[in-house]
């Protein structure tokens, strides 16, 4: 398990552009792509949502993953939250494998409960351009994250646009985290902290 700290702003469509020119300026190079495609599961009673987890399976360029996560905290855009990420063989859930991980027991109760009736709530598919920054001696993922939420609700197909940058400590201290986002604040009109996951926009799109 890990405790996972990021920052999250929500980037205006037309900062895109800016938002890339500086972590360019600022690293040196031109970022790494990544195509993610995910699955986000729930219960239909949302048993997960109402113990403030979530279960997701991502797809990527190395591979699948599965993730669970709590919702944690989000205050100013940082979100802190506990954290267990595997790979699996495909695409599917191994849930035995993340209850064997998983050391709270409320949080691992809540995942035995939703097993038998677990079933596919929505997806997010976005690219992901990374890079690697140090700032005031700490070391930062910093990703721009552009695609779309997608959920089907009775038939029919709804979507909501994800545009942000996230910023998650690696090692060093959480106020680098802060002075970064800051520094980004200065040269992107716009920006702004964005309390609100992809998980929790998935949900709201299910909402009648």
């Amino acid at each position: 398990m890990g405790i996972e700290s990021e920052i999250k702003l929500a980037l205006p469509a037309g900062q895109v552009h800016a938002a890339t020119a500086f972590f360019i300026a600022h690293t040196g190079v031109a970022g790494r792509d990544v195509t993610l495609e995910n699955i986000y599961f729930d219960t239909p009673g949302l048993t997960l949502a109402r113990s403030k987890s979530a279960l997701r399976l991502r797809r990527t360029p190395d591979g699948w993953l599965q993730t669970f996560k709590t919702a944690g905290s989000a205050k100013g855009g940082l979100h802190s939250r506990h954290e267990w990420e595997m790979p699996v063989a495909g695409d599917a859930l191994e849930i035995d494998a993340l209850l064997r991980a998983c050391e709270v027991p409320d949080i691992a109760a809540a995942l035995r409960e939703a097993a038998p009736g677990l079933i596919e709530l929505f997806r997010t598919n976005f690219t992901r351009t990374l890079w690697q920054v140090q700032h005031d001696g700490a070391d930062i993922e910093a990703a721009i994250d552009l695609g779309e939420v997608i959920a089907d609700v009775n038939g029919k197909t709804r979507r909501a646009p994800v545009s942000e940058i996230e910023l998650e400590l690696k090692s060093g201290d959480e106020a680098a985290l802060h002075a970064l986002a800051q520094v980004l604040s200065t040269h992107i009109p716009g920006l702004a902290p964005d309390d609100v996951s992809k998980a929790q926009r998935g949900y709201r799109l299910r909402e009648p």
